[in-house]
């Protein structure tokens, strides 16, 4: 019998696995959901009649082309099930299949499902067994030229990345992604990570960054992702927060009249460090008294949303007064 339904997931093609011969000699078990299911969901025949096929092969662990064939009608109904693509790989191990052909397969589904965890993590295993991982910048770079801040495949980029040894071309990629969205915080956060896994942050370093940085908060002051990033940078040199080219620059944007809530945050946090350090400067920009000032700034007009902060922080800063 050809299925005639026109539910979601069915068409006017799909014979029901309960209607084919070669599947005459093995028995469905349908799902059970207890006698009195208490939101049972409306699954579509063609769904219904899949699944049940799988739980069947599953309890007689039928390790065949044809149980092959139904993992990827169950995957394309349910790209999450955790347990058809776990059976989907026990089979083509137990086939010894061309991984090749099920790289294209599942590179189809990442394709149809970019945000789906299981998809990437099947691509993962499959390049894991053919140690080879030639393909993934590519791939990855393809997906995030759909959506740029895709985390799955920024995960699966960073994995082949370290565990292949592909840093080689990876700053120039994320430098074109920075030109062409600079609050891209997946590409700030991607420049950190392999900084972090190549050079580190030798002085040299982070002299270099800070300046990358520096540059492209002129461009936009107010893009907290490139502010985190300086933070991160700086934290990593002897002076912190209070490094002096960064207060430098930071006392020009702000005789400038810039008041980005990034800029007067970034000032409150380098005076709150200095004054746990034990260090008083008074008249300057780190002062105790410009940092409360700069607090009853974000507060009540730069960034009011967060208000309770500040004036914590302003309590935090009044401890160390004299």
């Amino acid at each position: 019998m050809e299925g005639s339904s026109s539910e979601e997931g069915e068409d006017v093609n799909w014979t029901f696995y309960r209607d084919r011969e070669e599947w005459a000699d093995l028995k469905p078990v349908p799902q059970d959901d207890g006698p009195h299911p208490v939101v049972a969901i409306a699954y579509s025949e063609k769904f219904r009649d899949v699944f049940d096929y799988f739980r069947g092969v599953l309890k007689v662990h039928e390790l065949s082309e044809r149980a092959l064939d139904l993992t990827r009608d169950a995957v394309e109904l349910n790209p999450g099930n955790y347990t058809v693509w776990q059976y989907r790989r026990q089979i083509l191990k137990h086939l010894d299949k061309d991984l090749k052909e099920e790289m294209a397969f599942v590179a189809e589904m990442i394709s149809a499902f970019p945000k789906n965890y299981q998809v990437w993590h099947h691509r993962q295993v499959l390049v894991s067994w053919l140690n080879d991982a030639s393909d993934e910048l590519q791939l990855t770079a393809k997906m995030l030229a759909l959506d740029a801040k895709n985390y799955h495949a920024w995960q699966h980029r960073q994995w082949a990345i370290r565990t292949f040894n592909l840093f080689q071309n990876e700053l120039e990629f994320i430098e074109k992604l920075l030109n062409d969205d600079i609050r891209n915080n997946s590409a700030w956060n991607q420049r950190y990570f392999v900084i972090n896994q190549t050079t580190e942050f030798a002085p040299e370093v982070i002299e270099k960054e800070i300046a990358y940085v520096l540059s492209k908060i002129k461009i936009a002051t107010k893009n907290e992702s490139s502010w985190n990033y300086l933070r991160g940078i700086v934290l990593h040199s002897e002076s912190g927060l209070r490094k002096p080219s960064v207060i430098d620059f930071c006392d020009e944007l702000y005789n400038s009249g810039n008041r980005s809530a990034c800029l007067l945050s970034y000032l409150v946090d380098a005076a709150l460090e200095q004054a746990e350090y034990g260090v008083v400067k008074e008249n300057s920009l780190l002062s105790i008294d410009k940092a409360l000032e700069l607090c009853d700034n974000l507060a009540n007009e730069f960034d009011v949303c967060r208000r309770g902060y500040w004036n914590y922080i302003s309590g935090c800063l009044r401890v160390h007064m004299n």
